[in-house]
């Protein structure tokens, strides 16, 4: 059987028109990702404001729903820390024939793992296509994520299925690896993000073979690998003859929900909740409330980034439906968090601040 010609590249002047239901798993939606940055609106005067028809309102509102329920991603210390060790490997791993370094991210759900992987694919995709802005062709990040139960085969679909190749029913893994690896080199891939690790399972044959497929990709093609997945050191990935080779090759990062235990956390925490305040487009809400609130925003969440970014937004969202268009206590108590989060709430059930204790006796 003839071997599949590697994938045309998309023109980077296209990334804006990729379908709406392109995930990142398909280079047209990693493009998008890339390309896309929410852009704040202006707030309007009050007298801009009251000149507006019902129509400007409406669309005044919605375009401020749709920028609120995408708010910007914090630069949490976690990214920051994947970003700065994934670049020092790209550049070791530059001139490396094999036994490359990558990096794992491994954590709790709700920790930030996928936003800290894609955020380093962004950030290398941008400075890659910063350093060759002339190169339309070029692909420097491939991303996918490992499906439920996966096979070689199955991973190997997942890597043609990002750059766009398809096959018969019946191609073998060898025809789909040769094609990936070539489109590959045809547009320059050099970091490979693999999400969704912990659905590799070593203790089934079918897990140990794609978990050798992986590494059958990291020989093949001269990339450097990041991967994140749910508590990898308790999933077995670093037993046996397979877990050993891995260890040795791959620093692994922990996400973890934050502390709230010195005084330091409190003060990370703090500039945190005041850095996504920052960013909020409400016509009533005072600099400094959500910050007031950091110790009950913490409890309410977790400390987990999911949580509070899920938060955040979904209050933005309210206050504007409701017409108040400002955060409070109250409006926060009335967004539906996840079920961990709100465990997390019950059994720390924190005794409220001194100052809204005042506040309450007076």
């Amino acid at each position: 059987m003839s071997k599949p010609s590697p994938a045309r590249t998309p023109d980077p002047d296209m990334a804006d028109q990729a379908p709406p239901d392109s995930p990142l798993t398909t280079k047209e939606g990693w493009r998008h990702f890339v390309a896309h940055e929410p852009v704040p609106p202006r707030l309007l005067a009050a007298a801009e404001r009251s000149a507006l028809s019902r129509q400007e309102r409406l669309r005044e509102e919605e375009r401020r729903r749709e920028y609120h329920a995408d708010l910007p991603m914090v630069n949490t210390p976690t990214i920051r820390k994947v970003i700065a060790t994934s670049r020092l490997l790209i550049q070791l791993n530059r001139n490396q024939i094999s036994a490359r370094r990558g990096v794992i991210l491994s954590g709790a759900s709700g920790t930030g793992k996928t936003t800290a992987l894609t955020q380093l694919g962004r950030a290398h995709d941008l400075a890659i296509h910063k350093r060759h802005p002339r190169d339309r062709h070029r692909l420097p990040v491939v991303y996918v994520t490992v499906p439920p139960a996966a096979t070689p085969k199955m991973l190997a679909m997942e890597f043609a299925r990002f750059f766009g190749l398809s096959f018969p029913t019946r191609a073998n893994v060898t025809d789909i690896v040769d094609a990936v690896c070539a489109t590959a080199a045809h547009v320059h891939v050099d970091l490979v993000l693999v999400d969704e690790l912990h659905n590799l399972n070593l203790a089934t044959r079918s897990g140990a073979e794609a978990s050798d497929q992986l590494k059958y990709f990291a020989e093949r093609l001269p990339a450097t690998f990041a991967y994140a997945g749910i508590d990898i050191e308790s999933q077995g990935l670093f037993a046996g003859t397979r877990g050993r080779q891995i260890a040795g090759r791959f620093v692994v990062i922990p996400a973890a929900p934050f502390s709230h235990a010195t005084e330091q956390d409190h003060d990370t925490w703090r500039a945190l909740v005041s850095t996504l305040e920052s960013m909020l487009r409400l016509h009533r809400h005072e600099p400094g409330t959500l910050t007031e609130l950091s110790e009950y925003i913490f409890h309410r969440t977790g400390g987990m980034i999911g949580s509070l970014s899920q938060l955040i937004r979904g209050a933005a969202v309210l206050a504007i439906e409701d017409e108040s268009e400002r955060i409070t206590e109250d409006l926060l108590a009335l967004v539906p968090i996840d079920f961990a989060a709100e465990r997390s709430e019950q059994l720390t059930a924190p005794a409220k601040p001194a100052a809204r204790r005042r506040r309450a006796a007076a």
